[in-house]
């Protein structure tokens, strides 16, 4: 992985469609120092526990032809919302803090969210982004991955 330089006071977002943290660098490019700012954790249990209904049949308009119409997934529509709410913290974040650097690790599903979600002002800030999923580590290992 390559080395990433992230400048002091520089925001590191991590996250995945369920949960995501707001890390700041209190250290420097050197010697980076990750600090926790913000954590959000979404209660999105699997489509089988949304859902009660079956799937829905549709009818052909001609002929005796029917077929099932698939099932929705509440799961994956809820990783996108989320992925658009954190992308409105994050812009906020940024916003506030005139933050002059951002780097965004998440996997390429929620990357891909993201991206679609975050105003180019805030795009523009964006020095890495990295397609991994770093949620389930603690601070210090993302720091070292990140880093180098």
């Amino acid at each position: 992985m390559t080395k990433i330089h992230i400048p002091h006071d520089a925001i590191v977002f991590v996250g995945d469609g369920c949960k995501a943290l707001f890390l700041r660098n209190e250290g420097d490019e050197k010697f980076p120092n990750l600090k926790t700012e913000r954590v959000f954790v979404d209660d999105n249990p699997p489509t089988r526990e949304q859902g009660t209904d079956r799937p829905g049949r549709s009818y052909s308009s001609v002929g005796h032809g029917r077929s099932a119409v698939e099932q929705t997934d509440w799961h994956e529509l809820e990783q996108h919302h989320f992925a658009r709410v954190v992308a409105e913290a994050l812009e906020k974040l940024v916003r506030e803090r005139h933050v002059k650097a951002v780097v965004i690790a998440a996997p390429p599903r929620t990357l891909a969210d993201l991206r679609q979600a975050i105003h180019k002002d805030v795009k523009a800030r964006i020095i890495a982004e990295v397609d991994k999923d770093f949620t389930k580590q603690p601070v210090y290992e993302i720091e070292k991955h990140l880093a180098g």
